[in-house]
């Protein structure tokens, strides 16, 4: 059997005392916000979250008046489960935890955040009375969410929505950018465009469709393709291009859009890599677009069209809504939509007409 991880064994790994431990666990006061990070970062990678039936006994301290424990609400809990890439190294994701936690330090709170995608119980691993709430960043699990939720704590939910549970949310204004995007390509002459990505992959992805499809019946567009919605998956870079070579090979450049409108970034760039491949220029026989202005979109050759979305931006305004809930838990929940710009870059041109151009493979 393996050894139980003690909170001991955590003090003695990071050289404090199980007191530090025991209250940095608890989110109590008399711990400073750095260290509350190294002990909730030593104890996952000890394990100590996973253990069955684990849970953080504090008979030793002191008993607190409720009022007293008010005070100490000074930690956030940001849950953001890795399922589809959502890790700290993101270009996306990561850059919303930055803006979180930008905003928590001016603040003057904390932050522990919980990367588990199967937490048994969120009350064991930290005292919810010392949590000023909980920030979800992008698809956290219904369940996960029910437990939060049965906390009684506040939850604001970034880039994501759970029909189930109601909680503030933040996103971008992802139709009107797509709109504004699709509207840029009619006006250079494209009426024969593509959208690609799984549109049941996030809540974004499908109002990033919605705007697309909305421009085109307002133009009175007819599709000349369908539209690959499921037929691409947000998987690995690879998995994409290969789709995408499978779907374009053989075909003629003037039986292909004129254009792709892309979920996110990194479709398209893979879009891109697939063209290159098959003798396809980008923008002169096919222009294509992405979304999110990642930072590979402006390091590659030719840089990519996108829309910027205000990725630190949104984790600031989480932060912003998770202090406002808490100071008005009654109030009814919101739902935020930032703006996003478009970035005017090589990828795209207007439609050149090339009849019979084939290419190989």
């Amino acid at each position: 059997m393996a050894r139980k991880v003690t909170m001991q064994q955590i003090a003695d790994y990071l050289g404090v005392s199980k007191y530090v431990v025991s209250r940095a666990l608890s989110g109590k006061s008399g711990v400073s916000h750095s260290t509350k990070e190294k002990v909730f970062q030593a104890a996952s990678q000890l394990g100590y979250f996973a253990q069955k039936n684990m849970s953080v006994n504090f008979d030793h301290l002191e008993k607190e008046t409720a009022s007293e424990i008010e005070e100490q609400k000074e930690t956030v809990l940001v849950l953001m489960p890795n399922i589809r890439h959502q890790t700290k190294e993101s270009s996306y994701w990561g850059r919303i935890v930055d803006g979180i936690s930008a905003e928590l330090e001016r603040n003057g709170f904390g932050l522990v955040i919980i990367t588990e995608n199967t937490v048994k119980s969120i009350a064991t691993m930290i005292n919810p009375n010392g949590l000023l709430g909980v920030i979800g960043v992008g698809v956290v699990s219904t369940s996960l969410l029910l437990e939060v939720h049965q906390l009684n704590i506040p939850i604001i939910l970034v880039d994501h929505e759970d029909p189930l549970i109601p909680t503030d949310t933040i996103f971008n204004n992802n139709f009107d950018c797509s709109a504004m995007l699709t509207n840029y390509l009619i006006g250079l002459g494209h009426n024969n465009l593509c959208f690609v990505g799984d549109i049941d992959y996030s809540r974004s992805f499908f109002d990033r469709w919605l705007g697309f499809r909305s421009v085109l019946e307002a133009n009175g567009i007819f599709h000349h393709h369908p539209d690959l919605l499921t037929s691409v998956k947000f998987s690995a870079n690879e998995d994409i291009k290969q789709q995408i070579t499978e779907w374009i090979q053989g075909k003629p450049v003037d039986q292909l859009p004129t254009a792709f409108v892309c979920a996110n970034d990194s479709i398209a760039l893979s879009i891109i890599s697939a063209l290159d491949e098959l003798g396809i220029k980008v923008p002169e026989q096919i222009s294509v677009t992405g979304f999110d202005n990642i930072k590979e979109s402006y390091q590659t050759s030719p840089n990519l069209t996108t829309v910027n979305v205000a990725k630190e931006e949104l984790g600031k305004r989480a932060v912003a809504m998770l202090i406002s809930r808490q100071k008005s838990k009654d109030s009814p929940t919101e739902k935020i939509l930032l703006s996003g710009v478009i970035m005017h870059r090589e990828t795209c041109a207007p439609v050149r007409a090339e009849k019979g151009v084939e290419h190989s493979k």
